[in-house]
């Protein structure tokens, strides 16, 4: 098979660090939403912002699903879910267990990909709720009915669909409940307290994790110690950091959800070589991930279901289908030489791909344009190399001693970089730790990565311009004017991606109305337009253009389009009369007529016939 020879020896991936967007660990969740439908979910909390009405912590909880049931679509398309509410009325769960209510649409399994019927019916299910299921109070005193017990039961048996080694288990609790069995005699509490909890731990040991979202009354900060810290499996440092996520409004859980939903996930694993003998292993972690339309997935005409793409080979000179494997052609000095899959991928491999120290350089010798692109995070694992979070440790706290910076070399099959790695330090605050231990692994430029501004602006032997110091003064307060505070990249949506799936959404589920889209990438006007700013720009204005800033620029356009013409007869480098003589005009392109008649002020339209009449015609021919 022949190929392109350029194609030949291109990297497999067009950017060199697509492998850290790609989740390499289980890149599958099966996901229980657990919501707690008591009465007491239903009692009323704070004024809603966006209408003056009473909001119930039901509706927050089935927001934020319905929410992230849309999300879910976008996001991680492939995963599966399953609601359930309990302390129901009614029950509906394959254990036949009383107070459970697993809600599902048809055509649908118990736990399965959200699909548009689904979010449909989700969405206005408070106002069948009442009708079709109804709220009761599970856990009485005197009873020995326990409904999150059963809840529990049927998430975990739920769950039991997939492997845990390929993908990721997972359980959503929604209650505004903090001391479910409080009402009870101590000799019942201490009995439901125990089995429940009984329950939560096999669910954990088969590696089914528990995620609490709770909801807490305007009058009553919700109280975790009471029971859930030990269901959920919280020790004393991560309950510190799990009280600020007690939520009250939608929005506060709305944003709790999504963290919880996106959780961390490995996307490589680095072997980092110190020296000779010694290596240790490290995760890495892609902190900024493209934000990107998803897939497209080919259905069939008919059935509408997914069609599996197949690629056969075809031999040109008898017709019959390849069975071996393919062999690749470089042409070279009239022959052509054979590449197998194999020898292509060792030509291309620079290195084994580890991540190998070469040396440590002062901090102030890292710049902030040698950052390309965004970087990786690195932490240290002992599943394979044990002891590579003590060496890690150790080597992490000299460099912040000794404020320096490691410098390695990292490569693979894609192109090989010089990395600088950066030591961070723990950040922590009063709600618990902002930014965690490790470093960031930076990619540095080459040499020809860097451009000098300098050299695109001047011309050989002429010294390039220099701002005056007023001109340095006014731009610094107009940046200074203009500096948006607590930036981030983070704050800002894709637009265009936003609108793609506005639309999207509107088709599923056949809403009439568009969603608004907010394009925060817009100037701020009103904020332009204070005396402040308006007076800084003019200010900058003046000191770059003088007086009169607009006769100026006239008069750059003027000495701009004069440059352009002079430069274009400078363009004609044909003999023009000659080729009319020999009557070899027509060899030439419009492109090349074009520019006599530019250079000559004569008019430029027409077909290539007509440009060479006009030609001849000046030429006096």
């Amino acid at each position: 098979m022949e190929l392109d020879p350029d194609d030949v020896f291109r990297d497999e991936d067009e950017d060199p660090e697509n492998d850290f967007f790609q989740e390499k660990e289980a890149s599958k969740e099966f996901v229980v939403y657990l919501i707690d439908a008591s009465p007491k979910m239903f009692s009323s909390t704070s004024h809603s912002e966006e209408e003056d009405k009473q909001e119930s912590h039901f509706h927050i909880a089935v927001s934020c699903i319905a929410q992230s049931l849309k999300s879910h679509i976008i996001n991680r398309s492939n995963d599966e879910i399953a609601i359930c509410f309990f302390n129901t009325r009614e029950k509906k769960n394959l254990q036949d267990l009383n107070g459970v209510y697993a809600f599902n649409v048809p055509e649908r399994e118990c736990i399965d990909r959200p699909t548009a019927r689904l979010i449909k019916e989700f969405d206005l299910i408070e106002e069948s709720f009442d009708k079709d299921i109804g709220s009761q109070t599970g856990i009485v005193s005197d009873s020995r009915e326990n409904s999150l017990y059963s809840a529990l039961w049927v998430a975990q048996a739920l769950l039991r669909k997939g492997s845990s080694k390929t993908a990721d288990k997972r359980m959503f609790l929604f209650t505004n409940e903090d001391d479910p069995f409080g009402n009870m005699r101590i000799s019942v509490k201490e009995d439901m307290t125990r089995t429940t909890l009984q329950r939560a731990k096999d669910a954990r040991d088969l590696g089914i994790s528990i995620e609490l979202l709770p909801l807490s009354q305007p009058d009553k900060q919700f109280n975790i110690t009471l029971f859930y810290k030990d269901l959920i499996g919280l020790n004393s440092d991560e309950l510190i950091e799990f009280m600020p996520s007690v939520g009250q409004k939608l929005e506060d859980m709305k944003d709790q959800l999504k963290k919880r939903v996106l959780a961390k996930r490995i996307a490589k694993r680095i072997t980092f070589v110190i020296c000779d003998g010694l290596s240790i292993e490290l995760n890495g972690y892609a902190l900024l991930r493209p934000a990107i339309p998803g897939s497209i997935t080919w259905l069939d005409s008919t059935t509408n279901l997914p069609v599996k793409v197949e690629r056969s080979y075809i031999c040109t000179d008898t017709g019959a289908i390849m069975q071996g494997p393919i062999q690749r052609i470089q042409p070279y000095k009239n022959q052509n030489v054979m590449f197998t899959v194999e020898e292509l991928s060792q030509v291309k491999r620079i290195s084994t791909g580890h991540l190998r120290l070469l040396g440590f350089k002062p901090l102030n010798c890292l710049k902030d344009y040698h950052n390309l692109k965004p970087s990786t995070f690195l932490y240290p694992s002992d599943k394979e190399v044990i002891g590579s979070t003590r060496a890690f440790i150790a080597l992490h706290r000299s460099m912040i001693q000794l404020q320096r910076f490691a410098v390695a070399f990292y490569g693979g099959t894609t192109p090989p970089r010089l990395v600088a790695l950066v030591a961070q330090e723990e950040i922590e605050s009063d709600g618990g730790q902002v930014e965690p231990p490790g470093m960031n692994m930076i990619y540095l430029p080459y040499a020809n990565d860097i451009r000098d501004v300098e050299e695109l602006h001047s011309k050989p032997g002429v010294a390039a311009p220099r701002p005056s110091d007023d001109q340095l003064k006014k731009a610094s307060a107009l940046m200074r004017r203009l500096e948006l505070k607590d930036f981030s990249v983070c704050q800002f949506a894709n637009p265009a991606l936003q609108r793609h799936y506005a639309i999207l959404q509107a088709i599923a589920l056949d809403e009439n109305e568009l969603r608004e889209t907010r394009d925060e990438t817009l100037p701020d006007e009103e904020g332009m337009n204070r005396p402040a700013v308006v007076k800084a720009i003019e200010q900058f204005k003046q000191s770059i253009y003088g007086d009169d800033p607009d006769e100026e620029s006239d008069s750059g356009a003027k000495d701009k389009s004069r440059k352009r013409k002079a430069g274009n007869a400078d363009d004609v480098k044909y003999d023009y009369i000659e080729l009319a003589k020999t009557g070899k005009l027509k060899d030439l392109t419009v492109v090349e007529l074009k520019t006599y008649l530019t250079a000559n002020s004569l008019p430029v339209g027409g077909k290539k016939e007509v440009l060479i009449n006009r030609i001849l015609t000046h030429i006096g021919k």
